[in-house]
């Protein structure tokens, strides 16, 4: 008799999607987990006679899918979630949520909200998020305490703010917390130049060249509305997506990471799409301060990469990737005008594979691939919503909801397990939620 082979965790499931390769479903297999990575999916039968795991897990009504990545957001305004609702972005901006960090955002601030954002992630199934918002050292301590991956966009802006006084401070903290986590198996750092309306050419120039120079990624957001786009020509003379291509942060030596793109036309996407630029779509922010629609179905026809993120949830109001995701697939269409356009296997590899693919991460995460790291999420089918089942790609997308996420994965640690994050962590989290909003909504 051969001798099995010891493992850490074997998972049984009625289905697995792996999302590479594409429109791939195994049914009645299992996957086995091994110091944090995949090693193997196989028939159910296959598994228990090749290995002896330490633990193992049967989930035989549900389906295993990759962590979700949420691209683009700003974690620590979860506690602003509502405090400006129903306003065009330049006056919830101006007006509201600037004044309102000015007052109270701080180091604990920033390490408070982004538990409450990373806890509200995992129980939804998001595995790895993006971040551009201060005190990104906070943020990474969150991060590493609560065991999910991130990329963290320190931000830079022309201007003083709580974190820096300009772009020359905020660029080295940023470069000194980039040294710090450099080889850091969960937390990567970026670059997060806010806007082209934020930042001027000297800063952008240097941002580009220390991205070339510390192979760093680079993220901003990026033609968010006609407003922005129009005030560019009229004062520069100039579309900021051509200006980015003309400092070189949009070419072949840096895959920015552009986040919104409401306003595109043929030149700006020709110049995208002969660059290594990808694009970030928010669709539910951008449809709550009416910034306009992405046009995902010409991007992706045109080569370009996209990705999925949720904002933050000051602007959303929620970091539900599951709801995100079906946001992308149903306004596409009619932007489209094709009821075709970003199918659903289209939303998903928007909302796990190409998301690892925007972020540089696409070689250890964003699909189920045996030498992968185990980051994973497992999908209850039996509710009712989600019942009959006919085509389990468009239930993903069209029927479940993020409340079916019943058990969750990152490097092969559970970090929910059956609904749950780990003993006393959501009552210490609601605990801090509610001194902060006291604060907040008494001043």
């Amino acid at each position: 008799m051969t001798q099995k082979q010891g493992i850490d965790c074997l998972i049984h499931a009625a289905y697995i999607i792996p999302v590479v390769p594409e429109n791939q479903i195994f049914e009645d297999h299992c996957l086995a987990i091994d110091q944090g990575k995949i090693l193997a999916i196989l028939p159910k039968a296959d598994c228990l006679e090749r290995y002896q795991p330490e633990e193992v897990h049967y989930l035989n009504d549900h389906v295993l899918m990759p962590g979700l990545i949420n691209a683009h957001g700003h974690a620590a305004m979860s506690l602003f979630r509502g405090l400006a609702d129903d306003l065009p972005l330049m006056e919830w901006l101006n007006d509201h949520i600037w004044p309102a960090e000015g007052k109270w955002v701080s180091a604990e601030f920033v390490y408070d909200g982004t538990r409450l954002a990373i806890a509200e992630m995992l129980r939804s199934g998001t595995s790895c998020f993006s971040d551009m918002y201060f005190f990104p050292e906070m943020a990474a301590k969150a991060a590493k305490e609560m065991g999910i991956r991130a990329q963290l966009c320190g931000p830079i802006l022309d201007f003083p703010t709580v974190w820096g006084s300009g772009p020359d401070d905020y660029i080295s903290k940023i470069l000194a917390l980039h040294d710090k986590y450099q080889d850091d198996d969960l937390v990567r750092i970026a670059l997060g130049p806010h806007a082209p309306y934020t930042v001027s050419n000297s800063p952008l120039i240097r941002i580009k060249d220390l991205a070339v120079e510390r192979k760093m990624p680079v993220q901003i957001h990026l033609h968010e509305t006609r407003f922005e786009v129009d005030e560019a020509e009229r004062d520069q003379g100039i579309r900021p997506i051509q200006r980015l291509t003309n400092i070189g942060l949009i070419g072949d030596e840096v895959a920015l990471q552009c986040v919104h793109m409401t306003e595109l036309n043929d030149e700006d996407i020709s110049n995208l799409a002969n660059s290594k630029a990808h694009v970030i779509h928010c669709p539910e922010s951008n449809l709550k301060l009416a910034s306009g629609f992405c046009e995902t179905d010409k991007l992706l026809k045109a080569g370009i990469n996209v990705a999925l993120g949720t904002d933050g949830a000051a602007s959303n109001n929620d970091l539900d990737m599951f709801s995100e995701m079906r946001t992308a697939a149903l306004i596409a269409k009619p932007v489209a005008n094709n009821a075709a356009a970003v199918d659903a296997m289209t939303a998903i590899q928007i909302a796990t594979i190409n998301g690892a693919k925007a972020l540089g991460i696409d070689e250890m995460t964003g699909s189920l691939e045996v030498g992968k790291s185990a980051d994973l999420i497992a999908i209850e089918l039996s509710k009712l919503n989600s019942q009959p089942s006919y085509h389990l790609l468009s239930d993903i997308v069209y029927a479940i909801n993020s409340q079916q996420v019943t058990d969750h994965w990152i490097k092969g640690k559970q970090v929910l397990k059956n609904r749950q994050l780990s003993p006393g962590l959501e009552a210490d989290i609601l605990a801090k939620t509610k001194q902060w909003a006291e604060k907040i909504k008494h001043t």
